[in-house]
Order: structure tokens, then C-alpha cells, then sequence
């Protein structure tokens, strides 16, 4: 049965326990909802908040790679684009060839050639020497600038490495013949624009390859980022919806509470009071 005391009022106590308990359910629930996380330290739930800096360190390592990644990308586009120019140039330099293998030309048209020859001759060292990202460049194999590049490609720091090609040595045709004889040579098998040709397209091949390869890493590591997140939002994440309703019948439970408690500690006045009656 219950007692009436002035000197201890169970019915405040157990108000009191009860108001207690509630606000510090809505301590959980406003710091749930002001944070959007069900777990947002390690005092929240010891286990998940440690997986999910394990999580976090793997999604900072991705994205660390695929920025580094994209940085390969931009030298690999542009010894690509650079190739594309010199290959294109070499086109034109076969055709200035065959023009000089002609016998019947005069001193004149031949002069006319020859420095047709070297212009386009002077266009590929140009493509070649410009063919650098942020002073890097592929067809070099002379540091700083030049020289294999190799370049992390997960969290792991796993590396890919891309081959340099010695461009201003092996790219670069001779100079123009001097006679129908001379270009001649240089169209026939195993000749000098023959065996030019062959490194440039065997670069084209190579970084091309490279560069799909590149790609596709960069768009799985984007694909694992998003996994690894949504991983990571089921693990921590709070259901703001549900929060929301449970705050506001948190909230109702502490006026509640606090309306109770006021009652409670009123009863040992009107005791006292009515002794005193």
C-alpha cells in the first residue's frame, strides 16, 4: 500500500526515475537527428563505430586513387593525342617521300620537296616535345620529365606502370634525302620511314590499351566508392523518419513527466498542511 511521509516521497522518486529515463532518450534521439547518424562515436556503439572507420579509410583511399588516376589519364591523352598528330604527320611525310623518289624531278622541285620534308620533319619533334601533363609526358624516357610512370590504382596502393617510349630517338624520321635514291631507301622494307612508322603504332597500340585500362579502373573504384557508402549508411546511419516521430513522443513523455513530478512533490505540502489544519 502506499505510504504517506514527510520524509520520503516515493511518488517523486519514481517521477523523477521515470524523467530521467526519458531525457536521456531524447538526448539519444535529438543527437541522432541533429547528426543523421544512429552511430556517431565510438560511445555510441563501440563495434560499428570501428568498422565504420575502417569503411571511411578505404573510401578515403579510393578516392585518393582515382585522383591519381586522373592524373595518369591526363598524360596518357595526351601522348595519345600528340601520337595521333605524329602519325598523322607521317602520313604526309610518305607522301613528300614518294614525290622525291621520283627521278624526273628538277633541282628546283626537289628543293621545293626537300623543305616540304623538313617542315613536316620539324612538326613531329614538336608533337613529340609538347606531349607533356603537368610535367610529365610518355614519349621521353629522360627524367624529370620523362620516363615510366608508376601510379596507384586502389586503397590498397597497388601500382600500374605505364612504359616510356624514347620519342625524340625513335620517332623522329631522318633528315630529307638528298636524291631519288635516298628516298627510296627510306620507303623500302625495313627502311627509315617504315620502321618509324612501326614505333608510332606500336605506342598508339600500347597507350591505348593503357588508357582503357585506366578507365576501367576508374569508373570500378567509382562503383566500389558508391558500395562501400551505401555499406557504410546502413551501417550508421539513423532512420530520420522514425527519429523524428520518436522525438516528438519523447518530447510529450517529458512534459509528461515533469507535470507528474510537479504533482508528486506537492503531496508532502498538503500533508504538511493539513497537520498544521
Amino acid at each position: 500500500m502506499s505510504l504517506n511521509s514527510v520524509n520520503t516521497n516515493l511518488g517523486a522518486m519514481v517521477a523523477l526515475q521515470s524523467l530521467n529515463r526519458t531525457n536521456e532518450a531524447l538526448n539519444t534521439t535529438q543527437k541522432r537527428v541533429s547528426t543523421g547518424y544512429r552511430v556517431s562515436d565510438a560511445k555510441d556503439d563501440g563495434a560499428a563505430f570501428a568498422v565504420a572507420q575502417s569503411v571511411r579509410a578505404d573510401v578515403a583511399g579510393l578516392t585518393a586513387a582515382n585522383e591519381q588516376l586522373g592524373g595518369v589519364k591526363g598524360v596518357l591523352d595526351t601522348a595519345l593525342a600528340g601520337l595521333r598528330k605524329v602519325s598523322d604527320t607521317m602520313i604526309k611525310v610518305r607522301e613528300t617521300l614518294v614525290r622525291l623518289a621520283d627521278d624526273t624531278l628538277n633541282t628546283d622541285q626537289r628543293a621545293q620537296y626537300e623543305a616540304q620534308y623538313e617542315a613536316l620533319r620539324t612538326q613531329i619533334t614538336n608533337f613529340v616535345q609538347d606531349s607533356t601533363y603537368n610535367g610529365r609526358t610518355l614519349l621521353s624516357t629522360t627524367p624529370p620529365e620523362g620516363g615510366d610512370i608508376t601510379t596507384t590504382r586502389n586503397e590498397a596502393g597497388t601500382t600500374y606502370t605505364l612504359t616510356s617510349v624514347d620519342g625524340a630517338g625513335t620517332m623522329i624520321v631522318a633528315a630529307a634525302p638528298t636524291d631519288a635514291a635516298g628516298a627510296q631507301a627510306a620507303l623500302a622494307a625495313g627502311g627509315d620511314w617504315g620502321t618509324i612508322n612501326t614505333v608510332i603504332a606500336n605506342a598508339l597500340n600500347q597507350y591505348g590499351s593503357d588508357a582503357r585500362y585506366v578507365d576501367a579502373q576508374i569508373a570500378y573504384n567509382r562503383d566500389k566508392l558508391d558500395a562501400l557508402d551505401g555499406g557504410l549508411g546502413a551501417l550508421i546511419d539513423a532512420d530520420l523518419a522514425k527519429e523524428s516521430a520518436r522525438l516528438q513522443a519523447l518530447q510529450i513523455r517529458q512534459q509528461l513527466g515533469t507535470q507528474s513530478l510537479s504533482i508528486a512533490n506537492q503531496a508532502p505540502q498538503s500533508l504538511l498542511s493539513l497537520f498544521q489544519g
